[in-house]
């Protein structure tokens, strides 16, 4: 997400403070280990990496698709786009399987990662955000302070978990990863990722960003934010980027006063 924010939106995100809601967990800080070529025509929505290649998929009507390429050289490995009236959101690999999901339509789609082949369709309510998974289930955001737990075979809902840092929740959990036993989230519009435990919904601590793209290299879209996790488990990489932007980055989780 997102655009076009409504007036009631938009007083939802003046009334949250970062300053005061982010005061509970660690701060960390970050060091740029290496970056990668990342497509400015793509409006990140969702981030992965699986099988040696970034995996993507990308919103706006009309330029929804899901992606995959070659992280060195950010050549295209295989693409597929949706219907131009859906607006694409999150993707989670499943297996050999590939989620994809959208905005605010209901409809989501499984693809047979090695081909995008679609598999089937399927439905939910709600908004589509984010999606990652753990061992059992796949996990995804709305927008709100809430994750669902999802069923993969059916896509139902097992459970919820409210984010909370200091007692607060945490509004505009957007894409998602699976880090180490932890559930990272990006916080729509902040240059943070939320650590999030997936037992009692605590932060555990935040990541900032702030910084990580130059001003040189910043998109002129306002809605061109940081939005993309990665997490290579069998190197133990960590990578981000934004929609729109020029670059993926590989970053390691620092104390803030290191860079």
């Amino acid at each position: 997400m997102r655009f076009g924010r409504t007036l009631a939106f938009s007083v939802l995100l003046s009334s949250f403070s970062p300053a005061a809601s982010w005061s509970a967990a660690a701060v960390s800080g970050y060091r740029v280990v290496a970056t990668f070529p990342h497509s400015t025509a793509d409006y990140t929505e969702g981030f992965l990496y699986a099988d040696g290649l970034f995996y993507e998929g990308t919103g706006m009507d009309g330029r929804s698709r899901v992606v995959a390429y070659s992280p060195q050289t950010g050549i295209q490995v295989r693409s597929h786009a949706i219907s131009p009236d859906l607006f694409g959101e999150g993707i989670v690999d499943w297996g050999p399987l590939l989620y994809e999901w959208t905005w605010q339509t209901g409809i989501g789609f499984i693809y047979d990662r090695a081909t995008f082949r679609l598999v089937r369709q399927f439905r939910y309510t709600g908004e589509g955000w984010g999606m990652t998974h753990d061992d059992r289930e796949i996990i995804t955001s709305d927008g709100s302070a809430t994750l669902r737990f999802r069923d993969p075979q059916t896509f139902a809902e097992t459970r919820r978990l409210l984010v909370t840092d200091g007692g607060k929740p945490v509004q505009q959990l957007n894409e998602l990863e699976w880090v180490k036993g932890e559930i990272y989230a990006n916080v729509w519009h902040t240059n943070r990722i939320a650590r999030i435990s997936p037992k009692t919904g605590v932060v555990l601590g935040w990541i900032d960003l702030s910084g990580i793209l130059s001003v040189a290299m910043k998109p002129s879209d306002p809605e061109a934010v940081l939005n993309g996790i990665a997490y290579d488990s069998q190197h133990d990489r960590l990578f981000v980027t934004g929609k729109e932007w020029p670059l993926i980055f590989e970053v390691k989780v620092v104390p803030k006063a290191v860079r």
